[in-house]
């Protein structure tokens, strides 16, 4: 058979194979359904199966009998499940030092608390004030640690501080009315004013400082947001219409809030906050001996999201059919050896490890593993200093896991479409080795 009749015979295997029925939730699963060949995978396997064909079958003094050459079709998996295209169904980032930088984004929050705690008439106390109180909390509850969320211990921080200041400011006043010392107070006075402190803080105005703060964030992060993003987004969008995009956060950070950037770009926010349990059982374990944190649960989350909003999807006409033949691929960009690479991997994902580079990204991230004896390491309200130990060892065991890294974000386009091309090609290769194997 001639070349030409090869690639011919490829094509009509292609267009008679028959399409195998599916259940609806096996529609969008990030796993390997039967589907047909679309163009370029056609091609691909057609090259491979000319590289097959024994030698002779290209000379015109011979010729090879039809039923020679049509076992690589035959006697493998490629009649049975036609290798089908690519596309790229979820696509997952992390925000903090992915999407911007989160030093000046933190720095300029904390302005913004300071000037709401002068606002409500509490003075000089400092964003670090509660940071450090955040660990007392923590410290002072040693079996609700590992279940408070980011905003629970910083709300009661918040509060903790504003009671310090009342209760100092009361036993200033009495002890000036008294013309004494606040340390010769008697031990009644000194207890009432706690007590009088503790009720004469407003719960509004604990949640009116958060708030504050929470809200500069999300604007500082859109002002500090990485500028080439916009367009990377948009050509994201353009190159892949129907991907779903969904951030995976362990902050109060989420990209629907930042309404003149990225909000138009994501579909839902996945954040640790949502899931006690999940959260409870990782930082449980990060504090053990051995460190072997499980955080499938929050990418089992998302993706159970991504099942979500394709069900609304197709409910609502948003897809066509022609889907459901598409291979459909997970990928996930972040900063994060332990958080984003390995715990994305670790349920299907592939990924996109984002180790931009230092002078135009400004990440800071990463630096808190660099040095784990520093200040800045163990200021996290969060980390002790065995979690950060543990984090460590999991950032070097999950560089196995990265599919590529990313200096540029401009470059992330092409890098989505390079996996998307590397994982056809993978494919095509073991099915050609599946091929000469039941050949031999």
């Amino acid at each position: 058979m001639t070349g030409a009749k090869y690639v011919e015979h490829a094509s009509e295997m292609h267009l008679f194979s028959e399409e195998r029925s599916r259940v609806q939730s096996s529609k969008y699963k990030i796993v390997k359904p039967i589907s047909l060949l679309n163009n370029k995978s056609l091609l691909h396997l057609s090259v491979f199966a000319l590289v097959l064909v024994p030698s002779h079958s290209f000379l015109p003094s011979k010729t090879v009998p039809f039923h020679t050459t049509t076992n690589i079709f035959q006697k493998t998996s490629c009649t049975e499940s036609i290798l089908q295209a690519k596309k790229l169904g979820l696509l997952t980032f992390d925000l903090d030092d992915t999407l911007y930088p989160i030093a000046p984004v933190v720095h300029e929050a904390n302005s913004a608390f300071d000037r709401a705690m002068n606002k409500y008439g509490y003075f000089d106390i400092l964003p670090s004030d509660i940071v450090e109180m955040g660990k007392q909390v923590r410290r002072e509850n040693p079996e609700f640690a590992v279940t408070m969320t980011h905003t629970e211990v910083r709300r009661m921080a918040i509060r903790r501080k504003m009671e310090d200041f009342v209760y100092q400011n009361n036993l200033r006043e009495v002890a000036r009315d008294w013309g004494t010392d606040v340390s010769s107070l008697t031990s009644t006075i000194v207890v009432n004013a706690r007590r009088w402190a503790e009720t004469s803080v407003s719960e509004s105005v604990v949640q009116a400082v958060l708030d504050a703060w929470e809200m500069e964030r999300h604007h500082a992060s859109e002002r500090h947001l990485y500028p080439e993003l916009i367009d990377v987004f948009q050509q994201i969008k353009e190159d892949h219409p129907d991907v779903i995009i969904g951030a995976v956060t362990d902050g109060k950070a989420n990209p629907l809030l930042m309404t003149f950037t990225l909000a138009q770009f994501f579909d839902f926010c996945q954040s640790w906050e949502d899931d006690q349990s999940g959260r409870s059982k990782f930082f449980k374990d990060l504090d053990s001996v051995e460190g072997n944190a499980d955080l499938n649960w929050i990418y089992d989350a998302a993706y159970d999201r991504y099942l979500d909003l394709c069900e609304a999807r197709e409910a609502n006409q948003m897809i066509t059919h022609a889907d459901d033949d598409d291979e459909i691929v997970w990928i996930h960009v972040g900063d994060d050896l332990a958080y984003d690479v390995s715990g994305s991997a670790s349920c299907g994902a592939k990924t996109i490890y984002c180790e931009l580079d230092e002078q135009r990204y400004g990440q800071t991230a990463r630096q808190h593993f660099d040095n784990l004896s520093s200040e800045s390491s163990t200021k996290l309200i969060n980390n002790t200093l065995k979690e950060l130990q543990n984090r460590k060892r999991m950032n070097t065991k999950a560089r196995n896991s990265v599919t590529k890294t990313l200096r540029y974000l401009s470059l992330l386009p092409d890098a989505l479409n390079d996996i998307l091309d590397e994982e056809e090609e993978a494919e095509i290769m073991m099915s050609a080795q599946r091929s000469v194997g039941v050949d031999a």
